[in-house]
């Protein structure tokens, strides 16, 4: 991220009062450089900007918010904004590279606390959508030879952050520091990644699709 006071941050979203209103709850710690109505014109502008942060609805013309983070999540940080709570967009979303999922309703002022979290790299997402997590996990470890399985901590961290904790007050009660509990969450993410690309594999191979 810039050394700077604010987070550059585009915005993409194919309803253009609603990036009005994002960009006015977003307020001075966050400087839009760029607006997109569309995947394709979000990618162009994330390589053109570079931003700290991409703020970015999952259903938008031209592949949505999966296509921008199967393409730039990997130089960027990426967080979903939207109105689904459905368990497959949250995991589809992760698994194309996102590390952040937030619905629309979320309150300002949680808003510009979560996303400012997420431009530093930190994976954010509302307690819901942990749980819904947390359930795809266990869903995992039903299945024979289910690959990256959650260990009892990161089981554990997921279960705090799916009841509304912080990482500050996870921390607290495992006696671990914030960052120690932002890593489990990025490993959470990271083996639910993997866990989704190899089922994608699998289900090609299975139908025939090369």
């Amino acid at each position: 991220m810039s050394f700077t006071s604010h987070v550059t941050v585009v915005l993409a979203d194919d309803h253009p009062i609603w990036r009005s209103g994002v960009r006015a709850d977003l307020g001075e710690s966050f400087h839009v450089v760029a607006e997109a109505s569309d995947a394709n014109e979000a990618i162009a502008a994330i390589e053109k900007h570079k931003p700290d942060l991409v703020v970015c609805d999952l259903n938008m013309p031209h592949g949505g918010g999966i296509k921008v983070a199967k393409t730039c999540g990997d130089d960027t940080n990426i967080v979903m904004l939207t109105v689904s709570e459905a368990e497959r967009d949250l995991l589809d979303a992760v698994a194309a590279g996102a590390n952040g999922y937030l619905v629309k309703s979320t309150p300002p002022d949680e808003l510009r606390s979560e996303l400012w979290k997420a431009a530093q790299g930190e994976p954010v997402f509302s307690p819901a959508l942990a749980s819904l997590v947390l359930g795809e996990f266990r869903k995992m470890s039903k299945v024979s030879g289910a690959a990256q399985p959650l260990s009892d901590r990161e089981r554990e961290v997921l279960q705090y952050v799916a009841r509304g904790h912080t990482y500050k007050e996870i921390g607290e009660e495992l006696f671990i520091s914030p960052k120690t509990v932002e890593n489990h969450v990025r490993n959470i993410l990271g083996k639910l990644h993997l866990n989704r690309k190899q089922e994608l594999v699998r289900y090609a191979l299975e139908h025939g699709i090369e």
